[in-house]
């Protein structure tokens, strides 16, 4: 256990109105900052994780964070960067800052303003995190990538409509009760089952509600060293942090088994000498339902092609064996590509502390993350627990 989260901030994703990237990070870093009790002195290094690929025309945006206090002057900051998995990338980069011993506080700050790019462009923004020689003329941009990961995943196990629309209404009700979703609406099975005007095929068998929504949004928290973090208020400790990158074309592997979700699970819980069935929940990286059915798989908790039971029969549920996505996920949340990581891990940190409100896993005391970049392309697996 060499860093902690000692603080955190989110704001709520959405269609943010009269919101830009600077105002985002900045707003995300004060209450990170409060939230830890300390000031902008005390921070070492700032990591800033920003997809953007054309989101937003301001393209050099570590130092953006400077304008939340001139105290930031001549700090190191950097923008990291792994497609979907940003905001992750930018929470175990500040890890391995604090393991090298270069820094003992780390403020990480996630964003992305995704919702001002008209609806063409942001298709072809996404897809910039597929294979573009091979997956660039896709139609229906990176949604018509999982469609057709769901569709050979249908033509292999059979017709799994039920199983994907029982994971987007499990996510809806879920999200209903998170204060920072985008959606909080509960569809219903049966809404999110039916194909109809409101929600029709957007690419293979995927409808819209099997779809993550387009999202402005930022997170932030503050990491430290274990030693430091046991004299501050609060302390969520990293068990575990593993990343795991695969090719980035997907002819080269098969893509049904999400081998980098798979073995970035295996060295995680190995790293923290514990079990699938040991993790009080899990946040995964929902983007489509169908990736949310193989990340079952890849997790464990199922064999390949037996993840629809475990969606079906409720497992996953609030209630179930071993909640996932108790915030809404990807789906009801929204999906600011850059903050999604962050996000993951801030709301993790409020569930281990008692702080989660009316999506909080009774006597949470260890979680899971896995966040995503690309089609299982950048895997990133966080194993948290508390310990102050």
């Amino acid at each position: 256990m060499t860093a902690c989260i000692v603080g955190w901030s989110h704001l709520p994703f959405g269609k943010l109105e009269g919101e830009t990237v600077e105002s985002l990070i900045v707003k995300a870093a004060v209450g990170a900052l409060d939230h830890a009790g300390i000031g902008p002195e005390d921070v070492d290094e700032i990591v800033l994780g920003h997809f953007n690929a054309g989101f937003s025309p301001q393209d050099f945006t570590a130092s953006l964070v400077l304008q939340a206090s001139d105290a930031f002057r001549f700090k190191p900051a950097t923008r990291v960067e792994n497609a979907c998995a940003t905001g992750s990338a930018a929470v175990h980069q500040g890890i391995k800052t604090i393991r090298a011993g270069s820094a003992k506080v780390v403020l990480v700050v996630g964003v992305e303003k995704m919702t001002s790019t008209p609806g063409p462009e942001i298709g072809k923004n996404l897809l910039k995190a597929s294979y573009l020689p091979e997956e660039g003329e896709i139609p229906a941009g990176f949604a018509g990538v999982f469609g057709q990961i769901a569709a050979a995943y249908f033509q292999k196990y059979g017709d799994q409509s039920d199983a994907l629309a029982m994971i987007a209404a499990k996510n809806h009700k879920n999200g209903v009760n998170n204060p920072y979703a985008q959606m909080r609406k509960d569809l219903g099975y049966d809404f999110c089952r039916q194909e109809s005007e409101k929600n029709p095929f957007v690419a293979g068998p995927l409808k819209r509600t099997d779809c993550s929504l387009v999202s402005d949004g930022a997170a932030a928290l503050v990491l430290t060293d274990t030693q430091t973090a046991l004299k501050m208020k609060r302390a969520v400790a990293f068990r575990a942090a593993a990343h795991v990158q695969d090719f980035l074309p997907i002819s080269k592997r098969d893509i049904l088994l999400f081998e980098g979700c798979s073995e970035g699970w295996k060295r995680a819980l190995d790293q923290a000498g514990v079990t699938i069935d040991d993790l009080s929940f899990v946040e995964t990286h929902d983007c489509f339902t169908i990736a949310e059915l193989i990340e079952y798989e890849a997790m464990g908790l199922a064999k390949p092609g037996e993840g629809a039971k475990i969606a079906l029969e409720g497992q996953t549920a609030m209630d179930g064996r071993l909640p996932v996505n108790p915030s809404g996920g990807l789906k009801a949340k929204g999906h600011p590509i850059g903050a999604s990581g962050v996000s993951m891990h801030v709301l993790s940190s409020m569930q281990l502390t008692g702080e989660a409100g009316g999506i909080q896993v009774p006597g949470a005391k260890l979680a899971g993350i896995f966040n995503m970049g690309g089609a299982a392309v950048a895997n990133y697996v966080s194993v948290l627990e508390r310990i102050k």
